[in-house]
């Protein structure tokens, strides 16, 4: 073989490198784009109604809750409390970007300031965020997956959303593990802008829904505070419901009590 063939061989594979490069990169970030577009939409669908109890478990109370919620999307969504009685009524309303509380006893709607989106949730270790998912991590974080095999006897992805320069989000990164052959979600561990673990949230009791793998239950533990926990289990959730977008109105609020 002559240098001159060895030299136009190692031009061809340098080209054929530098074409087929960029394609790996774009499918890699192709993934990940569908990987986080499935968990922002996995328990709303384009529209979706559920029903869920909700147990809250701190060092001075412990309660339960039942709840019933509705979702558009990513653009409406309402979450009402049905039991206990002395709660029932209480409601968060979210429409594009702006959020309200409803507290029928004194029949009062109350508008929830960006500043207050990392707070308590009545009393749960859920925020305000949690429980409309006002933040995505499409639109709000850069992610890319960080492992991608076997851990533990589980094929998983492990997928780092660090947030947005730009973004108000609670969460400077999150961590999600999610199953290969189901496409579920596992674990989820939220850190602060400091990069420290604040809080971990484990699925389980996984349901298949029509194409999707649904976890129907959620733990929320608080690092902090390990005897401290909030699960909130869904006894039903169905998507693609008929809503009307008048549904999600201060309007119509007060009554969905």
């Amino acid at each position: 073989m002559t240098s001159h063939t060895f030299s136009r061989r190692k031009l061809v594979q340098a080209l054929t490198a530098f074409v087929l490069m960029p394609l790996s990169l774009c499918a890699h970030a192709m993934k990940v784009d569908e990987l986080i577009r499935h968990i922002d939409d996995l328990w709303r669908g384009e529209t979706s109604q559920a029903t869920m109890s909700m147990a809250v478990k701190t060092q001075r109370y412990e309660r339960s809750m039942t709840l019933e919620s509705w979702s558009s999307g990513k653009k409406a969504s309402l979450v009402v409390i049905r039991e206990p009685v002395k709660d029932r009524g209480v409601a968060t309303l979210k429409v594009d970007d702006n959020i309200w509380n409803y507290l029928p006893k004194i029949n009062r709607v109350t508008k929830v300031p960006s500043s207050m989106m990392s707070g308590s949730w009545m009393g749960s270790h859920f925020t305000n965020d949690d429980l409309v998912k006002d933040s995505t991590f499409a639109d709000d974080y850069s992610s890319t997956i960080t492992f991608d095999g076997v851990r533990d006897g589980q094929k998983i992805y492990e997928i780092t959303s660090v947030a947005k320069p730009d973004a108000a989000v609670v969460w400077g990164k999150v961590v999600n593990v999610v199953d290969q052959k189901t496409l579920a979600p596992t674990v989820a561990r939220y850190y602060d802008e400091e990069d420290k673990l604040i809080r971990t949230l484990r699925f389980d009791e996984v349901k298949q829904i029509g194409e999707r793998f649904v976890p129907m239950r959620m733990r929320l533990q608080p690092e902090d505070k390990p005897d401290e926990s909030t699960v909130i289990t869904y006894e039903d959730i169905r998507f693609g419901v008929p809503i009307e977008d008048s549904f999600f109105s201060l309007q119509s609020l007060q009554r969905k009590r």
